[in-house]
This record gives structure tokens, C-alpha cells and sequence, in this order.
């Protein structure tokens, strides 16, 4: 621009760092604000329970609060009645002043709402809090997660990783795995045959990867190794960043079958020995089958001296009829995973 004076050598690194400041800077605003905004909701939804319990206030007294709020701060939102109600709510839900304060007040307000419409019991809430805060969830992805029933599924699939691998590494590895695996965002029927379901999964990477669960990232489809000569292709290949392991995924369009598990413990010794690098962890198996039986299963995986789990997928919709309509569209959900966008709200 005119006028400015010359840029320096090192203006461009300095700039760069100060801008990584000036947006830390914005990102602690930003979360002190919100904490204090979770905390004073919390606040006056335990004085609306108080004064109704102690006082016998009628639900009336709400309407004539939303109305007086709003006049005494106009540029101010979040106190609509309905608002003030999730206020209310929120604060008979989470009685522990200590609980709110040292975690819940770590989330959006939405989120919040989100965790009193999805789920009946705290234990529940509690559990989706803190995944939410390990994994730093948009509310978008926390609603998917609730709506799909992941605390139900997570740590389901049948494995030997107890047996196979070291603690605590075998238990995050087991919780890392779920049973069965919801692949009715792919659109395809019952009968679809293996390739077809791999093409539609690197189709919808981004959404099989938030099924798949924090951690993992994708390495490629059809992985070409080369054993004595002869050429071998891995169905899908992925790696775990917090285990820092190779996951070997085997796709298996029908029943689970004994001698499955010999060909995926074939590919797990050839990415240990052709793939992994010193600091990495052994490879992990994980067979996805139409179905399977679970005894069957488990007498499989006994003598197998690799980290192997199984789990069937489901590839049509099993939600209720009341949750279904409230799915979003495939389409949607990339997108806002891709943008990080959240929902407008009230």
C-alpha cells in the first residue's frame, strides 16, 4: 500500500505470530465469556426453582420476568421465555454448583440445551459432556453422536486387545471400537456387496470417520502390499493417533466366519513388518461384518496371537420414527463438520 514503510525480512514470521496471538487471545474472550454467561443461566434458572419451591410462584412468574429482563438490558439476548424455562431446567438438572462450574461451564450454552432435549439421565449427560469437552464437539456433531447412541455402542465390538496388548493401550483400544458400526448414511441397501460399500465409505470419508470415532485418520483404500512376489490389497487402512497404530479394516458382506480372521492377521504382519516405524504400536485389526455370532466370535479371536476385533455394521436406518425426522441430511452434516459452522439458534 502507499505510503508504508519497507517490509523487513522477518516482518512476515513476526506478523504470523502475532496474529496466532491476537486469536489465542480472541479464543480465551471468547471461553471466559461463555462461562460466565453458562454460569449466570445456571444462576437465575436456581433462583427461578427456589422462589416457585419456597414462594409457590406460578409458571406466570417466567412471562413477567422475560418481559422486565428484556426491558432493563434491550441489547442483550437469551432471555425469551423460553429461554429462561431451559434456565430453569438447567439448573434442576445440574444441582452441583461445583460440577457446573469446574465442567459444564467448559461448554456452550447450546450444547447444554442439547444434552436437556437428547438425554433423560445425568449419568448419560455426563458422559456426552466429557466426550464433547475430550473431543471438542460442535453441538452439531454432539446431537449426531446422542441421536446415534454412541455411549450404547462404544466398547461393544468383540476383540482380544486385553490378551494382545498392553494397558492401558488395550483399554483405549477396546473403547475405541464400537458394536455395531451405523453406516445407513452410505444410502445403500442390504444387499450391497463389499466394493460397493468401500466406494460409498471414501465417498462419505469425513462422516465414516465420525463413526469410526476421535483419532483415527485415514491412510487409503485398496493399500497395495507385495508378499514373496505376490500383490495384496488392504480394504481400507487407517491410523490412530492416539494409540499411534495402523487399523487394518476388513469389509465383509455377510456372516462372520472363523477363517476371516487368517486373512486379516496376514495383513496385520504385513503392515507390522512393511509400514509401522519404531514408536508405533502394533497394528489392529478390525473385521466389519454384515453379522456375526458373538460365541462364535469370541472362540475365534482366543488363539489368535493379534490385536483383532469384530463388529457387525448396519447399513439401513434403525433409530425410532420420532429420531429419524430429526436427523440431518448427509449433505448437511458434511457440510457443517467441513466448516465447523455452528446452528443458528434463538
Amino acid at each position: 500500500m502507499p505510503g508504508l514503510a519497507p517490509v523487513p525480512a522477518d516482518y512476515a514470521a513476526w506478523l504470523a505470530e502475532v496474529k496466532a496471538r491476537v486469536q489465542a487471545a480472541q479464543q480465551r474472550a471468547s471461553l471466559a465469556v461463555n462461562r460466565e454467561l453458562v454460569l449466570l443461566y445456571w444462576q437465575i434458572g436456581r433462583d427461578i426453582l427456589e422462589r416457585q419451591g419456597r414462594e409457590g410462584w406460578g409458571a406466570k412468574v417466567i412471562e413477567r420476568l422475560a418481559h422486565d429482563l428484556r426491558s432493563a438490558f434491550p441489547d442483550m439476548k437469551g432471555f425469551s421465555p423460553r429461554n429462561l424455562k431451559y434456565m430453569r431446567a438447567f439448573a434442576e438438572a445440574w444441582p452441583d454448583a461445583d460440577f457446573v462450574q469446574g465442567v459444564l461451564a467448559q461448554l456452550p450454552w447450546y450444547h447444554q440445551l442439547a444434552l436437556l432435549d437428547k438425554l433423560d439421565g445425568n449419568a448419560e449427560r455426563r458422559w456426552y459432556a466429557a466426550k464433547a469437552l475430550e473431543h471438542n464437539w460442535s453441538r452439531n456433531v454432539l446431537v449426531i453422536q446422542i441421536e446415534r447412541r454412541l455411549l450404547e455402542r462404544s466398547g461393544r465390538a468383540i476383540t482380544n486387545f486385553s490378551e494382545r496388548l498392553p494397558a492401558p493401550q488395550s483399554d483405549l483400544a477396546r473403547e475405541s471400537l464400537k458394536d455395531p458400526y451405523r453406516l445407513d448414511f452410505l444410502g445403500l441397501g442390504e444387499e450391497a456387496e463389499e466394493r460397493a460399500i468401500e466406494d460409498a465409505i471414501v465417498h462419505h470419508i469425513t462422516r465414516f470417520l465420525i463413526e469410526l470415532g476421535a483419532g483415527f485418520a485415514f491412510v487409503g483404500r485398496q493399500v497395495h502390499i507385495e508378499v514373496g512376489g505376490e500383490d495384496f490389497f488392504i480394504d481400507l487402512l487407517f491410523y490412530h493417533l492416539r494409540l499411534r497404530s495402523f487399523v487394518v479394516v476388513e469389509l465383509k458382506a455377510g456372516a462372520f466366519k472363523p477363517e476371516h480372521k487368517g486373512q486379516l492377521s496376514f495383513y496385520l504382519s504385513a503392515v507390522d513388518a512393511q509400514m509401522r516405524a519404531e514408536h508405533d504400536g502394533p497394528t489392529i485389526g478390525l473385521l466389519l461384518c454384515k453379522t456375526q455370532n458373538r460365541v462364535v466370535a469370541e472362540y475365534a479371536l482366543r488363539d489368535s496371537n493379534k490385536p483383532i476385533g469384530v463388529a457387525e455394521y448396519q447399513l439401513l436406518e434403525a433409530l425410532p420414527a420420532d429420531l429419524q425426522t430429526s436427523l440431518p441430511s448427509i449433505e448437511a452434516i458434511e457440510q457443517a463438520l467441513a466448516s465447523g459452522a455452528e446452528a443458528d439458534e434463538e
